[in-house]
């Protein structure tokens, strides 16, 4: 491949992984941040990145590709910059504030928004395939090595170097730098001095930029009006803004309120209902939620020590500069790690476990409401301790969406402990035990003489009324599936509880959906659909195993870029070590990678299983080589393929790479939100499994293929 055009796919690669990065965090702070959110923006980035490799179809008849490419790395290197900002600017003009956004608006809105960049990204990985010298054989596979493998240096810069350092704004400087300077080389070199010219002075105004003024601040600020944003940065776990209004501090991550200082109910009620029941405790865990003023709240009972376990250090570190109340008593002891892993480890035992966690609407959150999770706590809990945590809020009205999700909930509790006892107050609170649980709150707070200032008599007498209570006998009466690890039904139900929040059109987009995928498979033959389901295996069992990595060994950010990074480079290794037969042979070959998805798909949920009980390092390191063993796979597919048919390089490569960025885009969308929380990790590999398997017998029939 020509150095230049290589050095171009590169640094679009770079660019590509960073700005989807970046740009799904900053969709988050717009958009509810639960996985059909997420399903939805991935899934049209993916479709929109198919869209534009098919209409590169036509690049093929482009006289001077390499100057084409030159000008077209331009606009993708200042079109994420100007997305962040429009983002900002404009989300308060099309939506309300404060408008929650529904799944339409979440479709369209991502859709329109994100077309540009990814347009264009796709179209340009396929010009890139006709711009080496006379569309040179094994262009195809050349381009695919190149970008796979910025995409690995992307990932590894944004998730270890720049997140960490920098906001997203100047983050996304650090690729558009890289990606102007390739497009003023390439120009220089086609002779196109103007274009090199125009590269270079945006170039050296982005470092002007950067370093003259803070447009960050300015355009966050945009987000919030009426506040005063005291505070904004990024963490691996996501955008982090604090701000202040009428001497009350709120905290926000990715969007979505965290706390807010002066929520007295939600402090109280998370507190005295678990503590209520055990007033003489002398060890508590508190998992999540401790700067909010919960952790200080229980030393209100004389506890001896209160462990409270964080994720995210920037929320510590915030909490401290801003609250340093907080955390400022000795006896509140704080741990920076997963919870869950925080539980899996632990080796002390608690009198009483409060999970301070949002609803599960993510398959991350929904690991803190499984049978496994529930098995652990009562393994660290005192023989008649009791755990708690609350689940969606009630306002005198159980929905059937509301009373399935307390019903999944209740079972699932109940398989591990003797008794429940569920509290209609603000929010729906789930306490349980092995010992003896009391309905008479109001009464054993007075008597453990804590002082409450909403949680009293009073206010329990609003909340506990027959009428409520029966509301909650009623709606967990009901049989349920039971919420576990590998089958988390849990955060499906939230889903569903969320959309029934609007009227939203799920059943017209799904047919939309249903409609383009069988419309395009309609039209693909043998080869392409083979891409199409390998594209499809990749984004499901990815996800499937970053679940399992997180299941298995807590949400260990640095550890689950890891695995994200294997699996790039994988792809690369995989396309690096594609063997150069002759096109006749590819065929078989094609069929025989097929194969060894769909039984790499087949075996993977018995491995999974399996490991439950290794070694943490074990259970890493076979995780890790699984993700190579089916990055690799896929990464062979994509250049053998491309041997396969006699048609022009770049029809060829436009076809390939639509079809492959179709399939990622089902398996993005299917596996995470639909999938796994229905029908369980098992169901969801063998369908991966039946898809490559079809494909295979396909290729082996001997039909037609590019």
């Amino acid at each position: 491949m020509n150095r230049r055009v290589g050095l171009a796919v590169g640094a679009l690669g770079v660019m590509a992984v960073m700005a989807q990065l970046a740009l799904m965090r900053e969709m988050l702070c717009v958009f509810s941040g639960n996985e059909l959110a997420l399903g939805i923006i991935l899934g049209n980035w993916l479709l929109l990145t198919g869209l534009g490799s098919w209409l590169g179809r036509t690049a093929g008849r482009v006289r001077h590709p390499q100057r084409v490419l030159a000008l077209l790395l331009v606009f993708i290197a200042v079109l994420p910059l100007a997305q962040v900002f429009t983002l900002r600017e404009l989300r308060n003009v099309i939506f309300l504030r404060g408008e929650a956004i529904g799944v339409s608006g979440t479709v369209i809105a991502s859709f329109l928004w994100l077309a540009p960049f990814c347009i264009l990204s796709g179209y340009t990985l396929t010009l890139a395939c006709g711009a080496t010298a006379a569309g040179e054989p094994g262009a195809i596979r050349r381009v695919y090595v190149a970008d796979s493998a910025g995409g690995v240096l992307g990932g590894v810069l944004f998730t270890y170097v720049l997140v960490p350092r920098l906001d997203h704004l100047a983050l996304l400087s650090v690729p558009a730098f890289a990606c102007l300077l390739v497009a003023a080389g390439l120009a220089w070199a086609e002779r196109q001095y103007w274009l090199a010219a125009a590269a270079g002075i945006l170039a050296a105004g982005l470092v002007a930029a950067w370093m003259a003024m803070d447009v960050d601040a300015r355009s966050t600020a945009r987000l919030y009006p009426g506040q005063r944003v005291v505070f904004r940065g990024n963490s691996p776990y996501g955008k982090l803004v604090v701000t202040e209004s009428a001497g009350q501090m709120n905290f926000i991550e990715n969007g979505v309120p965290v706390f807010a200082t002066h929520n007295i109910e939600e402090t109280e009620e998370t507190v005295h209902y678990a503590m209520a029941q055990r007033p003489h405790a002398r060890r508590v865990l508190l998992i999540a939620g401790g700067v909010s003023g919960t952790a200080r709240e229980i030393l209100q009972y004389g506890v001896a020590e209160v462990t409270y376990v964080e994720l995210d250090p920037l929320i510590i570190t915030v909490g401290r500069r801003f609250l340093p109340d907080s955390l400022a008593d000795q006896r509140i002891r704080v741990v920076n790690t997963d919870g869950r892993q925080f539980v899996k480890g632990a080796t002390e035992t608690f009198d009483v476990v409060i999970v301070d966690m949002p609803p599960p609407s993510t398959s991350q959150i929904n690991r803190f409401f499984t049978s496994e999770f529930f098995d652990e706590v009562k393994r660290v809990l005192a023989p008649d301790g009791v755990l708690a945590f609350s689940l969606g809020h009630y306002e005198n009205f159980v929905s059937p969406e509301l009373a399935r999700l307390l019903a999944s909930a209740s079972a699932t509790l109940q398989r591990t402990f003797r008794h429940e006892l569920i509290i209609p107050g603000g929010r729906i609170f789930f306490l349980a035990s092995d010992g003896e649980l009391y309905a008479d709150i109001a009464r054993r707070i007075e008597e453990s003489g804590v002082s409450t200032r909403l949680v009293n008599r009073h206010y329990l007498s609003a909340m506990l009324t027959p009428d409520r209570l029966a509301d909650m006998q009623r709606a967990t009466a009901a049989p349920a599936k039971l919420n576990t690890d590998f089958n988390p039904v849990l955060y499906y139900y939230r889903l569903v509880q969320w959309m029934s929040q609007f009227r939203a059109r799920t059943g017209l987009w799904a047919a939309i959906l249903a409609a383009g995928f069988v419309a395009f498979l309609l039209r693909t033959q043998a080869v392409p659909f083979a891409i199409f389901a390998s594209g499809y295996a990749a984004s499901a069992l990815e996800v499937v195993l970053l679940l399992a990595f997180q299941v298995l060994c807590g949400s260990l950010y640095r550890q689950v870029g890891v695995i994200i990074t294997v699996f790039m480079a994988g792809l690369a290794v995989g396309a690096v070590a594609a063997s150069p037969d002759r096109a006749d042979a590819s065929r078989a070959e094609l069929a025989g990678l097929a194969m060894g998805i769909a039984v790499l798909a087949l075996v993977l949920p018995v491995g999974l299983k399996s490991l439950g009980h290794a070694p943490v390092p074990v259970i890493q390191a076979t995780i890790a080589l699984l993700t190579l063993v089916l990055a690799c796979l896929v990464g062979m597919q994509f250049p053998v393929a491309a041997r396969a048919g006699a048609s022009g390089v770049v029809g060829k490569a436009s076809r390939l790479y639509t079809a492959d960025f179709v399939g990622a885009c089902l398996g993005a969308l299917l596996a995470s939100t639909l999938l796994i929380p229905l029908l369980g990790v098992a169901v969801t590999c063998w369908l991966v499994a039946g898809l490559n398997g079809v494909s295979a017998l396909w290729l082996l029939a001997g039909r037609r293929g590019t």
